[in-house]
């Protein structure tokens, strides 16, 4: 029997899927393992975003795959909000706060293990992407009782006002979890950094909770209010990076071509990620919502499969690209007990060999092999949770 036909109360039902969110998820998340691929592929020492020393193909690489966190957050917001068809506020708190610390608990265990570093020693601790998300579900469930434009306007407050606080420093373990990045834990034999803060990361779920609305609207009228969400936050990006005075604590200065000056510009904060980091990123993803309402082009088809299994993807992907990397070392040098090591914060994710990096082709060439062997995999785990998408799986 088809579960979504079941008529017993604790069977919950399950909701037909919004193709255009699934598609921008399933891409988000195919260019997330570009950054993956090139943290464990690339050149060590060189920092991407370093505009005056890095290639400008570097920068660009790295520059495209900081448009997955911003949209990740916001659309696992926009399946929160969808989800309130089918639980009631009580119903989808209890869900979003049990996944949300599901989630914290895992990337604590299961991720680290098995995708950052392949040990368990504890050395290096990062609070990365799945804490922030899982602290984002849990805010999400308090307040999600809240009228839809009161969740919108604190998220937007957060999104907004978050950036007169990084003259702020503080030691404070909490407030390198609310605003870091910075130390949670140090002490010689271990350490705990928080490279994700939460702020505004919840703000940014919590848009993504209200911007769910939408698609209970007529489709022009939703086309429209995305289109202009779009464009705006867009020309936000552009206006307010011009005037260099307020969003970003990084300014952008003229540098010693056109080219490396466009990059400077375009060079915003991602730790914690600034108003203008979220206005460039999370405008052209709107963009990309209106653009496919309704209709997926047909070369983008595949990428659906992804975005309907992110928790799955995101762990197989990291393992895979991390056992890969150990099957370049022992060829390169024949053994490969580097990749097992905890490595220091400034190497993260993975201790690498003396001399390990590739260039930028290899490092594509890797990336891509990894997202289509990875494709029967997931699209077998989403047919799975198309036909019994209740009770545990949901929590996946």
């Amino acid at each position: 029997m088809d579960p979504s036909s079941d008529p017993s109360p604790t069977a919950p039902k399950l909701l037909p899927r919004i193709e255009s969110v699934d598609l921008l998820r399933g891409v988000v998340m195919i260019l997330m393992a570009l950054d993956h691929t090139r943290d464990f592929f690339g050149f060590t020492g060189i920092s991407p975003t370093d505009v005056v020393h890095a290639s400008a193909p570097l920068f660009l690489t790295r520059w495209l795959t900081h448009f997955c966190a911003p949209t990740f957050f916001l659309l696992t917001g926009v399946g929160a909000g969808l989800s309130r068809t089918s639980r009631s506020p009580a119903a989808l708190a209890r869900y979003l706060m049990g996944r949300g610390a599901l989630i914290i608990i895992l990337e604590l265990t299961l991720v680290r293990a098995v995708g950052y570093q392949f040990n368990l020693d504890y050395r290096v601790t990062m609070l990365v992407v799945l804490w922030a998300l899982g602290w984002a579900m849990i805010f999400l469930g308090l307040i999600v009782v809240l009228p839809r434009p009161l969740i919108a306007a604190l998220g937007l407050a957060i999104i907004g006002g978050h950036n007169f606080f990084d003259s702020v420093r503080s030691a404070n373990p909490f407030w390198a979890i609310l605003h870091g990045p910075g130390f949670v834990f140090q002490s010689a034999e271990h350490t705990v950094f928080s490279s994700y803060p939460l702020v505004p990361w919840i703000g940014v779920t919590a848009v993504g909770y209200a911007l769910a609305g939408v698609y209970a609207w007529p489709s022009e009228r939703r086309k429209r209010l995305l289109l202009a969400l779009g464009v705006g936050a867009t020309l936000g990006f552009v206006l307010l990076r011009t005037l260099n005075q307020y969003g970003d604590p990084g300014r952008w200065s003229t540098q010693a071509t056109a080219l490396k000056t466009v990059l400077s510009f375009l060079n915003t904060s991602k730790y914690p990620p600034s108003l203008l980091f979220l206005l460039m990123t999370l405008g052209p993803s709107l963009l990309f919502l209106r653009w496919t309402d309704g209709s997926t082009p047909r070369p983008l088809r595949p990428a659906i499969a992804y975005g309907r299994v992110p928790f799955f993807y995101y762990v197989g992907h990291f393992a895979l690209i991390h056992a890969t990397a150990v099957v370049f070392c022992l060829v390169r040098y024949g053994s490969a007990h580097w990749m097992f090591e905890s490595p220091t914060l400034a190497q993260y994710p993975f201790t690498p060999p003396p001399e390990w990096g590739y260039p930028l082709p290899v490092v594509y060439a890797v990336w891509i092999a990894v997202v289509l062997a990875f494709y029967p995999a997931c699209r077998w785990f989403a047919e799975i949770k198309a036909r019994r998408g209740h009770g545990w799986l949901s929590y996946l």
